[in-house]
Formats: structure tokens, sequence, C-alpha cells
């Protein structure tokens, strides 16, 4: 029989399972599971960019997708499973118990969001982000070296010293800190005391500031001048930190059962769902692979004797087999993409979800099916519409900034703007300037890369946006004016967490020879058009020195 493994992909919304074929990398069953709380927005609040998730979300959903694609797959699957591996968003931290056990699992914090995990896009620490920032640069090592030079208010230490401060139960009830990515594959294998379980470097090294360099953490003076709240806990963290091809161990004789797979299946060191995405669309060195989601997390690899000692400046960070184990993994990105788009359609929606829904001139399942049919077409609406608007025709400049700026120059503070509207803007000009805004930030990323002397070869892209939106993708593609291919596989993030488990349970020796043979390749690739490259180098420093504005004159 073939062998296989399931890559678990916990995304901003939900969490899927995937099982791979090892030798063919056919892709033989997937289940997606919806976080019923999350999608009720519980323990979240929008308005103060609070977003918190329950563990149970992610423990109903680890154990549905896994057990209904074993259903789905063909019979003598489960037998011949050998590897999991997982990858989350992050940084999404968690407060847990000496046990290793999430605070909002244990009796008193079961609704207190503070005890929940800190989903990537809270951006409720910003003040905590500049404190670090500030006393970074005034410490004789600066610790924000390897981000980048700039924290921020998405990243793990930020965010736990935000939690502490406001909550008081959460600062005595927490021994200790754990991101998603590591507690999942923790929980299975069973070692989940924080000072023994295996945290991945991809997560430390990107959002915890640990770096060899520093001998792991950093310093306890350090944490302590920050804030004397700190003190302690960098010794109830970690030193050592693992990369994605390394086992966490095997499955518990309790999660076997559930799952209905052997105690011998191989568990994989976990990692952040971009990086190993960015393994599933099977990237190379000095191709930047783009996932494209409800934002952007843009990932380049380079080989470590090319990279040398290059700092590079205002990205989110360059950690050491942060990808692909053996090369120097680099990351930036967008906060929002695909979000900007689903805000707009929220605008529209307004009318619709306000006055026709409390409409008594049509019957109720009527009214829902209107409602229904409308709010799914208005995307694809636009698009088409959008499509038709002439470059630059409209005079309507927008930022990407509605969640604030990750890459280049990470400042959670701004906001998006819209710009040069008049009597005759209507949605799909509008729509229009908020995909070329998108697109914008992603050129400004390229840019800072190639400034700060990282060449890029070319754009490999992945994600709802990549597989959906034509129209999105030629605007990148001409705004970049560079070639992009989009990978075939529908679930490059489970595939690259399959490709991981597949070197962690030794079917193949590196990440390389896995992607290989478990690759999917390439579906399409966009081209850019040459009279709309020039084009869009106008609209860009449009968007530029409006961006400057916003940043610098009208927040002053």
């Amino acid at each position: 029989m073939a062998k296989y493994t399931i890559g678990l992909d916990y995304g901003s919304d939900s969490v899927r399972s995937l099982i791979v074929n090892v030798e063919t990398g056919e892709e033989v069953a997937s289940v997606v599971f919806n976080y019923p709380r999350w999608q009720k927005q519980e323990y979240c609040n929008a308005h103060d960019n609070r977003f918190r998730q329950h563990p149970k979300d992610y423990l109903e959903g680890l154990e549905y997708t896994i057990v209904e694609a074993l259903k789905q797959a063909p019979g003598g699957v489960a037998e011949n499973v050998v590897g999991i591996s997982v990858d989350t968003t992050g940084s999404t931290p968690v407060a847990v118990d000496e046990k290793g056990t999430p605070l909002s699992l244990t009796l008193g914090f079961e609704e207190n969001p503070n005890a929940m995990f800190v989903l990537w896009k809270d951006h409720t620490a910003v003040k905590e982000a500049d404190e670090i920032n500030k006393l970074a640069k005034e410490w004789e090592v600066d610790f924000t070296k390897y981000e980048g030079g700039i924290y921020s208010s998405e990243w793990f230490w930020a965010k736990l010293l935000h939690v502490i401060r406001e909550d008081a139960a959460v600062y005595r009830a927490a021994y200790s800190w754990v991101e998603h990515c590591d507690w999942i594959p923790a929980l299975l294998t069973g070692n989940t005391h924080p000072k023994t379980l295996k945290r991945s470097r991809c997560a430390a090294g990107h959002k915890a500031m640990w770096h060899e360099a520093f001998g792991g953490l950093p310093s306890e003076e350090f944490l302590v001048a920050l804030d004397p709240m700190l003190a302690g806990l960098r010794d109830r963290l970690y030193k050592e930190t693992y990369t994605c091809d390394v086992s966490a161990g095997t499955l518990t004789k309790e999660w076997a059962e559930k799952l209905g797979l052997s105690t011998d299946v191989v568990v994989g060191v976990g990692a952040f769902d971009a990086h190993l995405g960015a393994v599933g669309a099977e990237i190379e060195p000095y191709y930047v692979s783009k996932v494209m989601g409800t934002s952007t997390c843009d990932m380049l690899i380079t080989p470590m004797d090319e990279i040398g000692s290059k700092v590079v400046a205002g990205i989110c960070g360059q950690v050491d087999g942060s990808i692909v184990p053996g090369m120097l993994g680099l990351e930036a990105g967008q906060s929002a993409f695909g979000d900007i788009y689903a805000w707009f359609k929220r605008v529209l929606e307004w009318p619709l979800k306000n006055i026709l829904a409390e409409t008594s001139l049509v019957d109720e399942a009527t009214k829902q099916k209107l409602l229904e049919e409308t709010s799914d077409k208005i995307i694809a609406k636009l698009s088409d519409e959008a499509a038709k608007v002439p470059i630059g025709e409209s005079g309507v400049v927008a930022l990407d900034w509605m969640n604030g700026r990750r890459t280049p120059d990470a400042n959670q503070a701004l906001k998006g703007a819209i710009a040069g509207l008049n009597l005759g803007s209507d949605a799909p000009r509008i729509f229009r300037a908020l995909v070329e805004a998108t697109a914008f930030g992603s050129k400004a990323i390229n840019d800072r890369f190639i400034s700060e002397g990282v060449r890029i070869d070319g754009v490999i892209a992945l994600g709802g946006v990549a597989k959906k939106s034509p129209l999105v993708m030629q605007i990148v593609a001409d705004v970049l004016n560079m070639p992009i291919k989009v990978a075939r596989s529908e679930q490059a993030c489970a595939l690259g967490s399959a490709m991981a488990a597949a070197v962690v349970a030794g079917v193949y020796s590196s990440t390389a020879e896995a992607q290989q043979k478990m690759g999917g390749g390439i579906e399409t690739e966009y081209h850019p058009i040459p009279e709309n490259v020039e084009k869009y180098k106008v609209l860009y420093e449009k968007y530029r020195k409006f961006g400057k504005f916003i940043e610098f004159d009208f927040t002053a």
C-alpha cells in the first residue's frame, strides 16, 4: 500500500485536513471545519481591533476534519498514514497553566477573551509594540534587528504584555505562553509542558525575537526593563527551537483512538501557514511565494552562504530554516488584502441587511434568497465592471492600510484612505482603486527587498484570491511588472504541511525532495501588459505621495 500524510492547516476562519499520497502527491481527501464561535464573532470587538479565538474551535475542528477526511479516503488509507504536520496563523499565542493547558480551558476562564488565543490580526497591543521598539533602539543589543528593525503589535511579546497588563487574573494564572502552531503538536504527542514541548523556529524567530546570535530570546534584563511584570517569564519559555523537518513525537493513545490512526504516526514540529504554504507552492530561491487571502504573506528563501550577514530592514523577519530547513527564510506581507474587498462588500450590503431584510413586501423565504443571491454576486459583478474602467480614468487612489501596515516598516496604527472621489465615483471605480491599492502595497514590498540587495526572480501565488480573481492577479502582475505563477493546489498550505510530514516521517530526506515528489505544479501564469505597466508607474507614484501625506501629515 502507498503511504499517506495529513496536512492540518489552521486558517483565520477554519481548519482543513488534507490527506496526501506521498508517492504521487495525489490529494485523496480534504475536509474543512468553520470555527463556530468565531463565525459568531464571539470574544471579538472589531472596533477595538480585538480578535480572539477559543481553543474549543481548534479542538473540535482537529477531530472532525481528520475523522471525516479518513471516512472520505479509500479503504486502507488510515492504516497507512505515517505522519501529520500542522500549520497555523501567527503570531497567535495563548496563556497556559503549568501543564500547558490554555487558561480558557480551565475553571473560571472559560469565557474570558484574554485567556484565549490572540489571533494574528489582533491589534490591541499597538502601545506595547511602540514600547518594545523604543527600548530596543536604546538597548545595547537591538533585539528587533532580525524582525526588520520594527516590532509589530501582531506579534508575541506585544500581545502577551498587553493581556497581562489588562487582566490581573490572567497574569496571576499564566505560567507561560504558547503559540498555536506549537500547542497542537504538543497536544497530539502528549508533551504539553511549556518547558519541554518543541517550539517552532518559524514562530519564535519571526515573532518572539528569538535568534541564535542572542542566545535565544531577548535577555531577562531587557524584558524586565520593558515591564517588571515580565520578570521570570523567560525561564518558563524556551531556549531551543526546531525546524519543520523535526519530529515532535508520535500520537498519544488517546488521540490515535479519537482520530482512528496508529500510535506510530509521527507528528512534526509546527510552523506558520504562509511558510508551509510556500513549501506547498514549491518555493525556490529568490522567488517570492505570495499567499493571497484575507491578508498577504510574502515568503522568500535564499541560500545561507549567499545572504551572509545582510540584515533586511523593514520586513517581518529573517530566520534560518523558518520556511525550508537549511535556507534563510524572509517574511513580509500586508495586514489586509482580501479583507479590504470584504470590507467594501459589507459597506454595499448594508441596505440589504438593514432595509431589505426588514421588508414585508415579500415572504421570508424569498427575502432570504434575494439576500443570499445578491451577496454572493457582489464581488464578481464589481470585478466585471471594474475591469472595464480604464487605468487612471477615475482619478481615485486608495491606501491598503485598513488593518494597519505590516510591510515595509510595520505601523499598525495607520488607517486606510481613499482620495480623488467625485460625483462620478461609483462602486466599480472605487472597487478598482481598492484592488490597485493592494497591488501597490505588494509592489512596495518587492521594492524594499530589491533596495536592500535581495533580488527577486519571480512570483509564485497561492491562496483564495490567486485562484479566484483574474482581475486582481492581472493588476498585480501589471503593477509588479513581473510574471506571476499560480500554484495548482487548491490547498497549498495544507499540502506544504503534508510535505513536511513526509520528511518528518522519514519518507523523504529533504523538503526539496518532498516538493519534487508531491508538488502539484503551476496552474496558470499572468504576464504584465506593457502599456498597463507604464500607466501604473504613474499611479504608483500617486499612491506613494498619498501614503506619505496620510502617515506624516494627516495623522500628525
